[in-house]
């Protein structure tokens, strides 16, 4: 019997993939039970529907928080245990262009959000951390302290293309579906990967392939591809929880 784990989940907007996954959950598809779910927007629909389900929710406001940065950068309040150099030494978020002081100000306002996230974390044990529509992303700041072990991956991520094209910052939702077609692929789809310091880089777990029809848009295409994220990712889930995958 496959022990049931404890799953946490950070979402942005609707949550249609939290969705799917919570009603994995109660049907018995998935042997976990949800922790909690976070987000970086107060609006996210999402948060409504894990409360609705009795399911502990919280906000880290990222906007919340640059605009304070802003405003006061020395009364902003930096982790005590964030080192700048040691977390620009990790990431592979920024532009190698990118100056000193758009780097520091990237950084040190994630930093702060992300405590923040893992402060309203801690008091919900959990085993592996879903990002379901989180349109931020990770710094090895928080990474190193959700998911130190390597060889244990605790985060898990989806996005709506086939890595490694269509990939990186700025690569999200309606934007990746616009550059798939501008391009010309005859293809798109669906990539389940765990993560890593670069942004959607982490080791791939699974890819489904959706085509791209003469005549589409990006919100036709956008719709095909979110039928098969909502189908696989509890799928993809499962087999991880039954260790069908090596980290």
């Amino acid at each position: 019997m496959v022990r049931k784990i404890r799953l946490g989940a950070l979402v942005s907007g609707g949550g249609t993939n939290l969705q799917a996954i919570m009603d994995a959950c109660e049907s018995g598809g998935l042997a976990a039970e949800m922790a909690f779910v976070g987000s970086d927007n107060p609006d996210a629909f999402g948060l409504k529907r894990a409360a609705e389900r009795g399911i502990p929710t919280f906000v880290a406001d990222y906007r919340a928080v640059i605009r304070a940065f802003r405003a006061n950068p020395q009364g902003a309040g930096l982790p005590p245990d964030f080192r700048i150099e040691e977390v620009a030494a990790k990431q592979g978020l920024l532009r190698k262009d990118a100056s000193p002081g758009e780097s520091s100000f990237f950084l040190k306002t994630r930093a702060i959000a992300e405590a923040r996230l893992i402060e309203a974390m801690r008091p919900y044990p959990f085993d592996l951390l879903i990002l379901a529509g989180f349109m931020r992303n990770l710094t090895p700041y928080f990474i190193d302290r959700v998911s130190p072990d390597r060889t244990r991956p605790r985060i898990m991520n989806i996005h709506p293309a086939l890595l490694p094209k269509f990939g990186g910052k700025g690569m999200y939702g309606h934007f990746v579906h616009e550059a798939v077609i501008a391009s010309g692929e005859k293809e798109s789809g669906v990539t389940i990967h765990l993560v890593d310091e670069i942004y959607d880089n982490g080791k791939i777990l699974h890819q489904a392939r959706v085509p791209v029809n003469p005549g589409d848009t990006p919100e036709m295409l956008a719709a095909r591809v979110l039928e098969q994220e909502h189908y696989w990712y509890p799928r993809v889930l499962d087999k991880f929880i039954r260790g069908e995958y090596e980290g």
